[in-house]
């Protein structure tokens, strides 16, 4: 396998950088494969909550991952990089700090390495941010993509796995969810929009190029290191620190959570099993109320919630509701972590997190420029990595 890091790229590894401070945690773990698969993925969003599992779990069965990841602000680039320390002491991983739409880094990622496949997670997230800034959410989401799409047919890459969302069927579309046509044509917002956009570019380039393409429409993934500014994450968070928790609504919306091993579990198997252009809703098929997850989290907690009734907000849909048949019959897909055993994990991990979070002082909070200093390493060190098998 060809090194990731040659004298004079842009291409960098992680492994040393992070090292220098990943020892003060207590979550760094060696994930040395025994026996090599010889595949090698792309995995975009690599430093995100769903991306740094799915990089996990294929360097955990023995495969090779190039992971590439901009560190952008919509949420604390910390967090990131504490995402990222387990897979950057293995020796089959290598991090590109960039964006998806810097064309020319792209023909170098992609010109240095040979992907069997791309698991492209990069994208800007979340309904109610999106309608405050939808020409970012297009430059990212849209165009990004095509970026991605258009690197995949010059390059040769034949697969490729594309993060969507339950977000696409709005507001007027009939749970259970089914991905028949026309059933997702509504979104509720210009997050949706986005991810409706790029499921149907992938398409064209797979009617144009003959790609396979695997489109998952994940159901609102929580588990360990979900964004702090989703749901579950942020009533742990009020909760546990006797604050106010806003619910919007009156607690009678619902949603279909899946943990984040079981996005993981189907994501692979989207990798393994091209079947060319397909998409699939990822979810468990079962839904809770608003309020009745507030009550779960209480009680794990060990503290009541203070609720603010707040009215919707733009954006939300009264329901999100999966219909998993497809993903069962064709990925063989089958969620087995219930709302109430990922529930108990997640709060587990949130307090210890918050426990072990003893950064040296000069890391807190990482500013642009200590990311850059994390992330890309000296060229000498890029020059002593040159040939190294992987």
């Amino acid at each position: 396998m060809e090194s990731y890091a040659k004298p004079g790229s842009r291409l960098h590894t992680t492994a040393a950088a992070i090292d220098a401070f990943a020892t003060t945690l207590d979550d760094v773990v060696d994930l040395r494969p025994t026996a090599p698969s010889g595949k090698t993925y792309l995995v975009t969003g690599a430093a995100g909550f769903i991306g740094s599992h799915v990089c996990q779990a294929l360097l955990a069965r023995g495969d090779a991952v190039v992971g590439l990841d901009n560190f952008d602000d919509a949420y604390s680039p910390t967090i990131k990089v504490r995402n990222v320390q387990r897979a950057s002491t293995h020796p089959a991983y290598r991090l590109v700090h960039g964006d998806i739409r810097d064309g020319e880094l792209l023909d170098q990622v992609f010109g240095e390495t040979r992907f069997d496949a791309i698991v492209h997670l990069a994208a800007r997230a979340g309904v109610r941010p999106s309608i405050q800034m939808p020409t970012l959410y297009d430059a990212v989401n849209v165009a990004g993509t095509t970026m991605i799409l258009e690197r995949a047919a010059a390059f040769g890459v034949e697969h490729l796995v594309l993060a969507s969302s339950s977000s696409v069927y709005g507001a007027t579309s009939t749970p259970p969810f089914r991905e028949d046509a026309g059933s997702a044509d509504h979104p509720s917002s210009p997050y949706a929009a986005t991810k409706r956009a790029n499921e149907i570019a992938a398409y064209a380039f797979h009617h144009l190029y003959g790609s396979t393409v695997s489109c998952l429409r994940f159901f609102t993934v929580y588990g360990p290191r979900q964004r702090p500014e989703m749901a579950i994450h942020k009533f742990t968070r009020m909760i546990a620190a006797g604050e106010q928790v806003t619910m919007f609504g009156d607690g009678s919306s619902t949603r279909d959570y899946t943990f984040v091993d079981d996005i993981v579990a189907g994501v692979l198997a989207a990798v393994d099993r091209p079947n060319g252009y397909r998409i699939y809703n990822l979810g468990t098929t079962s839904t809770i109320a608003l309020s009745q997850l507030i009550s779960k989290i209480s009680a794990l907690v060990g503290r009541d919630a203070d609720i603010a009734c707040l009215p919707t907000q733009d954006g939300d849909v009264p329901t999100t509701h999966a219909d998993i048949s497809l993903a069962r019959r064709e990925l063989g897909y089958e969620p087995s972590i219930s709302i109430d055993v990922g529930l108990a994990i997640f709060v587990d991990w949130f307090i210890a997190d918050r426990a072990v979070r003893h950064l040296p002082a000069e890391f807190r909070p990482l500013s642009s420029r200590r990311i850059n200093q994390v992330v890309d390493l000296a060229d000498s060190s890029a020059m002593a990595l040159e040939g190294r098998a992987s």
